[in-house]
């Protein structure tokens, strides 16, 4: 087996990555290269990781499209992971691990390809129970939906929690984090549905095509309102989320479709409520993998389960542009890149 101690060693079996040289507006012209040529280690405390799934989250996406500011180009996109190391430090080679991180695949080489070069800090032990696609879907919903709860405050028995969004991904995350902490969950969906992923405690739901959210929030709290309001769509919901706290209520916020909302500071100061701004694109490598560690206890203890792991959501590395399109049609599956697939 392949290894590496120290820096500057090349890897000497080939990877084969995506490459996007440079952003384009147009998701359907989307087209990386495929390239192959070695790897070179430039830190000693880096490891090569043999990549089994990659998935493949909407940032990476408008990473891609130019959305993201800071994206370097040229550039391997893929902020998750899951794999085996196969070169970098002797006392990893061989582990099986997963990760993500903020700045993979944006401000440096990312997962998207058969290898990645990872800081042992950002390598997390894979769950033995655990399939590797099931643990490179862990990534950025569920490090965005604890972040959202770390800064906030995390949920204790008794709080409300409202979910905007529930059924996404991030929604699904923080709605398993919710009701393994032992709060009450009511989720928000936008048309008639039930909640579609994993928890541990019944979720109410509240569909805003039929019903005034908040009102109806109130009337399920008993005029109380939401301790939190985890809003995973933005502006969307604002004014909703907004009416819909507590007493020292608080709203995370994670995304924007549109950057200005109104916004009545009389009750914001009135209700004593705080919003917090959640951006995982600023942690490192590093940071992301604490984050990970502090939810092993709950995947181990099967109180958080990985995301359903779907045939036609796998797309081999020469179908990445497909992947791609798919995140951005809105595919309810985690999609993923499985690089060791032949098409």
């Amino acid at each position: 087996m392949n290894f590496a101690a120290s820096a500057g060693v090349p890897f000497e079996t080939p990877a084969t990555r995506a490459r996007l040289l440079a952003k384009t507006a147009d998701v359907h012209a989307l087209n990386p290269e495929i390239e192959t040529g070695p790897l070179t280690l430039k830190a000693g405390d880096e490891a090569v990781i043999r990549v089994h799934a990659a998935a493949v989250n909407p940032s990476d996406v408008k990473a891609a499209m130019g959305l993201m500011p800071y994206a370097v180009f040229p550039r391997t996109p893929g902020r998750d992971f899951a794999g085996t190391v196969v070169a970098g430090p002797f006392d990893l080679i061989g582990k099986e691990v997963f990760g993500s991180s903020g700045d993979l695949g944006i401000r440096r080489d990312g997962s998207h390809g058969t290898h990645v070069i990872v800081p042992r800090e950002g390598l997390v032990t894979k769950p033995a129970g655990m399939g590797f696609a099931e643990a490179a879907g862990i990534g950025v919903p569920f490090v965005t939906a604890i972040e959202g709860f770390r800064r906030a405050g995390l949920p204790a028995a008794g709080d409300v929690v409202v979910i905007m969004g529930v059924n996404g991904k991030v929604g699904q995350a923080a709605t398993q984090i919710a009701t393994w902490r032992g709060g009450r969950v009511i989720g928000v969906v936008r048309r008639p549905e039930d909640y579609a992923g994993h928890s541990v405690s019944p979720v109410e739901i509240v569909d805003a095509s039929s019903e005034d959210v908040a009102e109806r929030v109130m009337a399920l709290t008993g005029g109380r309102g939401a301790s939190i309001v985890f809003n995973t769509v933005g502006d969307p919901y604002f004014a909703a989320a907004h009416r819909s706290l507590a007493k020292l209520g608080r709203q995370i916020l994670i995304a924007a479709i549109n950057p200005v909302v109104d916004f009545n500071i009389f009750e914001f100061y009135r209700g004593r409520h705080s919003y917090h701004g959640i951006d995982t694109l600023a942690l490192s490598c590093a940071e992301t993998g604490n984050v990970l560690r502090e939810l092993l206890p709950g995947f181990e203890s099967g109180a958080l389960k990985p995301f359903a792991v779907t045939p036609g959501a796998q797309f081999a590395l020469d179908r990445i542009a497909d992947a791609y399109r798919a995140v951005m049609s809105s595919s309810r599956d985690r999609v993923f890149i499985m690089p060791e697939t032949a098409q």
